[in-house]
């Protein structure tokens, strides 16, 4: 049994050393946005234009308007630091 934990171990150890020799390996990650970003912009663009559009319906409440604002506030927040990032990366 110890003999095989030690064998293991042994060709783990050869096998990552292996894999570093082999290439390099980043361990920075680049600064800047995701590219999902978009997908945020794209969301808030859709909720805003719900929430317009449900406004004039009949069966507008505050329930409705409550679960609209809950999802539009992250989603403005992001906009809000991906406008920031883009004129501060222009800058």
């Amino acid at each position: 049994m110890l003999t095989t934990v030690v064998s293991t171990t042994a060709v783990n150890a050869v096998s990552s050393a292996t894999t570093t020799a082999a290439g390099a390996i980043s361990m920075t990650t680049p600064m800047g946005l995701s590219e999902y970003g978009v997908l945020a912009v794209i969301g808030l663009i859709a909720f805003l234009s719900a929430k317009e559009i449900l406004s004039a319906c009949s069966k507008w409440n505050s329930n409705i308007n409550c679960m609209l604002n809950m999802s539009i506030l992250p989603l403005l927040f992001s906009f809000a630091a991906i406008v920031i990032y883009k004129v501060a990366e222009i800058i």
